[in-house]
């Protein structure tokens, strides 16, 4: 191990997982918010990227072609080149005329090269570091990914709006004010066309300059203005008619009954609330665009129109992206700007038309993004360190890559306490695995609903700011306590941190109080609790993999993981309905028995993770 000595960790594992973070956010974020961005629709978007998340999923079924063959340090550097390479490939097709099939195919690359390089650079992670500075560094590596995950959907997005805003003709800025103040009732816009005859230039005229929004609603003509520039935009050729598959799904969605099972479940152990209908159709505003003048034959001038500043709660509805041409350009498009129903004071935001060259703005991030990828790969083969145990587990033929192969999965089903393993990975975050997917729900509905009533912007900090503040702290620390003090000591702790902190959300049910002080706090506590108590967590798998076959067997592990988040997260929507929100919290504690449960069967070596470990140490399971 004296080759890793000369190359502390912190030279590498942020860097390496913040590596590890950012091809994720680009292929499962970035490409949705670019086709939206290019005028793709949502059906082909949502169907289509879907199938991006496969290589993660299925990663474990290859993951022992990486320990067989090469190293992991060689694994990592050559799958950040083909990440940097096929990057720079989106970059390279976004301007062409087929566009959309061409990158969907190279983003599959990408995702297949991305979740090749999380195998890699996590059995890297264990083979470079003794047990006390994986346990050391695993909050680290953790936060490193969610900073990953921050930049990729802030900054780079960033970065390509301020390329939007910088081409193309003189940016539109829409200022909105919303409050009680203000009258309740929707002032339409005139169908006439209108421009500003005193500028030659080709630009965009809005009408009102400023629009003021009451928050007082009246639900029968929020729908009737919604549908009257639904209308008019289609007519005009601005946006797509609806379908008829989409009108038949959403009645046919409204009309479903509960079965004999859900209702044995709704009146046994469902709240006695009095449900009163609430309307969550606010009030709204309506913009009107003009085109100055004519572009050429077939020309298209497209207006973006996003959420630039101010309160979240004043958000856009129609008209997001508007399509002018030779046809239609002296017709007038239209805005629907919507106030967040629970807003009851004044407030205000402003939103920014952009008419660039999109397709050139994305081009460039996504050069800056391979540019970096190709920098990072260049650092890593310089920097990563090589240790002696990184290694290829056989001679590269044919016959010896298919038995080692299947010899993998063997070997990782007759690993010592390997169901009850198995039962840990999949129980140990039951609870949260349910909670986490009703958290923003719950914020937002309001507190007829056994909700908080948040708005949108409240949110936003509550969970998106305090929540994942909470969430990097709790593991910071985590892994700190226990690179001090071993697994084994830490691990009951840190189960009834990650039990114990969902409290805080049966509290928020119970009260349902109105203090923004209160309910952050809250958030924070849990959110700590979560991080803190996923280091236990994150270690047992490290723990639980090594071996011979350390890098395959923990994926093998994270597939687990992820079916022990999908399977309750996918239910727990469905039992909230029936039993309302304070019940549910009720039976995440109820569920938090499980996680107790798992942690009384399994065993660890008492020294596993401390610092005076044997560096070399094999560890017996």
């Amino acid at each position: 191990m004296n080759s890793q000595k000369k190359t502390s960790p912190w030279a590498w594992i942020p860097t390496l997982y913040f590596a590890q973070g950012l091809p994720y956010v680009a292929v499962m974020t970035i490409s949705v918010i670019m086709y939206k961005r290019l005028g793709i629709s949502n059906t082909d978007i949502a169907l289509y990227t879907s199938w991006l998340y496969l290589p993660w999923v299925i990663k474990p079924f290859w993951s022992p072609f990486i320990d067989l063959l090469k190293t992991k340090r060689w694994w990592v550097v050559t799958m950040q080149m083909l990440v940097g390479a096929g990057l720079a490939g989106i970059a390279f097709t976004i301007p062409a005329p087929h566009f959309f099939q061409i990158t969907l195919a190279i983003f599959w690359l990408v995702a297949f090269s991305s979740a090749t390089h999380d195998i890699a650079a996590d059995g890297f992670y264990m083979l470079a570091l003794d047990t006390h500075d994986q346990a050391m560094y695993v909050g680290i590596r953790s936060t490193f990914y969610r900073v990953a995950t921050i930049a990729g959907q802030g900054l780079l997005v960033i970065l390509a709006g301020l390329l939007e805003s910088n081409t193309g003709l003189t940016p539109l800025s829409l200022e909105v004010k919303a409050g009680p103040k203000y009258a309740s009732e929707i002032a339409l816009p005139s169908t006439d066309y209108v421009t500003d005859s005193n500028n030659d230039e080709m630009h965009f005229v809005a009408t009102p300059a400023v629009l003021e929004i009451g928050t007082a609603a009246n639900p029968a003509q929020v729908d009737s203005v919604n549908a009257w520039v639904k209308q008019q935009n289609i007519a005009n050729g601005f946006a797509a008619p609806e379908t008829a598959a989409t009108t038949q799904s959403s009645t046919a969605a409204k009309g479903q009954e509960l079965s004999k099972f859900e209702l044995f479940i709704k009146n046994t152990f469902g709240e006695n609330r009095e449900r009163t209908q609430h309307q969550l159709t606010g009030n709204i505003g309506v913009i009107k665009v003009c085109l100055s003048q004519q572009p050429k034959p077939g020309e298209k001038v497209v207006l973006n129109t996003v959420h630039k500043t101010g309160d979240q709660s004043i958000f856009l509805t129609q008209g997001d992206r508007i399509e002018f041409n030779a046809d239609n350009w002296n017709k007038p498009a239209y805005i629907t700007i919507q106030v967040d129903p629970k807003l009851k004071e004044a407030s205000s935001a402003s939103f920014e038309s952009t008419s660039g060259n999109i397709a050139l703005a994305w081009s460039i991030t996504f050069f800056v993004l391979a540019g970096f990828f190709i920098a990072i790969c260049l650092y890593h083969k310089y920097i990563l360190p090589k240790p002696a145990s990184d290694r290829a587990v056989c001679e590269a033929t044919a016959s010896n890559i298919f038995k080692e192969f299947f010899a993998t999965f063997v070997t990782f089903f007759k690993k010592k306490q390997v169901w009850v393993a198995v039962l840990f990975m999949l129980l140990y975050r039951l609870p949260e695995a349910q909670l986490v997917k009703l958290i923003n729900p719950f914020l937002l509905d309001p507190k007829e609903l056994g909700g908080l009533g948040l708005t949108t912007g409240q949110v936003g900090l509550v969970y998106g700011t305090i929540g994942i503040l909470g969430l990097t702290v709790g593991g910071i620390i985590g892994g700190i306590v226990a690179a001090k003090g071993g697994l084994r000591k830490w691990l009951w702790p840190m189960a009834w941190s990650i039990s114990l902190t969902c409290a805080t959300f049966v509290y928020l049910s119970y009260y349902q109080p109105d203090s923004l002080f209160i309910i952050n706090l809250c958030v924070f506590i849990e959110q700590f609790g979560y991080g803190f108590g996923f280091t236990a967590y994150m270690l047992y798998l490290i723990y639980f993999s090594d071996g011979e076959h350390k890098t395959a067997h923990y994926a093998i592990c994270t597939a687990f993981m992820a079916l022990g988040m999908m399977l309750p997260g996918m239910a727990a929507g469905w039992l909230q309905e029936l039993i309302g929100y304070k019940h549910f919290f009720y039976w995440v504690m109820i569920c938090c028995a499980a996680t107790i449960a798992v942690c009384a069967f399994i065993k660890i070596d008492p020294n596993y993770g401390k610092k005076d470990a044997n560096e070399n140490e094999t560890v017996t399971k």
